[in-house]
């Protein structure tokens, strides 16, 4: 495979790279950007875990402590220009013996800041392509005053307000994700950034040209090996910092590229959540039958979504529901054949939310 051969960052190898330069004031802000091929050696292999430990016990190297420096201005930048993210905890596949366990993680600071600088590099090369007017940004609207509304309801009946004259970035930013009802806000937020797509443009720059949550323009660049969108604006943005014309085999590109990125987009994320969606079947296939403790995250009528206490399941659920209730549900069926979990409500919690209906 090439991301395990000329395309790996392996420690100690030579490889070829797109090298971004990006110089900052003392407020994180880029006053200076460029990038260019070159080659690279990779000196060591680190993980999350390992870096965030020898930045928060000082052993870090100074690259280490300047992302994080780096970091946190970028962040502060993000605030002051209303940018949010959804830090919603992750689900991680464990070994355990012969068999799995599924963990929910919430993500380290070390890579938020480490986010900032791929967010960074993203706004860099947005900014350049909309300066020669060709390019393709990752763009979503902003949302409306109606499902700002409708969050700011829910919000409220899940017991925290969002208060007026907050930007919802940072009122994102003040829930804490382990908390049930303040994770389920979270998870209704994701109402507030749907119809993300790509905008293609050559000539003039194009009307809807920012990404709301990031609140500016922003273009993918900074996954070339498993992100196809990423080759040709990283070749644009390479011939522009060059002074050159991008080339043409970019240029006719351009038009067919959101199309083919909706496609890869959504057969990803079915890939992604079918392999879960197995996992947890997997988990649970000896359980039917079990009642299990829960808190609700989205509900519909006669339906919605729980998140389990113990394993770190989230699974559809029958029955009337109420988004933040701490439930009991029992688990009627997990079929690892077709990756199908679901439960039915077998009651709410003395000191959960009341049943809607009371």
């Amino acid at each position: 495979m090439i991301s395990e051969g000329a395309g790996s960052l392996l420690p100690g190898e030579l490889r070829g790279a797109f090298v971004w330069e990006l110089t900052l004031d003392a407020s994180g802000t880029v006053t200076r950007k460029t990038v260019a091929r070159a080659r690279m050696r990779s000196t060591q292999r680190l993980d999350y875990e390992t870096a965030g430990r020898s930045i928060d016990d000082g052993t870090a190297d100074q690259t280490l402590m300047l992302l994080k420096e780096v970091g946190l201005a970028r962040i502060e930048l993000e605030r002051e220009r209303g940018g949010a993210s959804l830090n919603i905890p992750s689900v991680e596949i464990e070994e355990e013996g012969d068999s799995y366990r599924l963990v929910r993680r919430r993500p380290l600071p070390v890579e938020d800041w480490n986010a900032q600088i791929s967010l960074m590099t993203g706004m860099a090369a947005a900014d350049m392509m909309l300066g020669a007017k060709v390019g393709i940004l990752r763009t979503m609207p902003a949302p409306d005053e109606k499902t700002l509304k409708r969050f700011r309801r829910q919000a409220t009946a899940l017991g925290h307000e969002w208060p007026n004259g907050l930007a919802y970035g940072e009122y994102l930013r003040s829930l804490d994700v382990t908390n049930p009802r303040e994770l389920a806000i979270m998870h209704a937020a994701g109402s507030l950034f749907r119809g993300a797509g790509y905008t293609a443009f050559d000539g003039s720059v194009p009307e809807e040209s920012v990404q709301a949550a990031v609140a500016a323009p922003y273009a993918h660049v900074t996954a070339p090996l498993r992100r196809l969108v990423d080759r040709f604006t990283l070749v644009a943005c390479e011939a522009i910092a060059a002074g050159s014309s991008v080339p043409d085999w970019v240029r006719q590109a351009l038009p067919e590229l959101p199309s083919i990125m909706a496609t890869s987009d959504q057969t990803a994320g079915n890939v992604e959540r079918a392999a879960l969606n197995t996992v947890e079947a997997a988990v649970l296939s000896t359980r039917v039958g079990d009642v299990f403790d829960a808190t609700v995250i989205s509900a519909g009528d006669e339906k919605g979504q729980i998140q389990l206490t113990d394993p770190a399941v989230s699974a559809s659920c029958d029955g009337v529901l109420e988004a933040g209730a701490h439930v009991h549900a029992r688990l009627v069926e997990a079929d690892i054949a077709t990756a199908t979990v679901r439960f039915e409500l077998a009651g709410f919690e003395q000191t959960g939310a009341r049943p809607p209906s009371e």
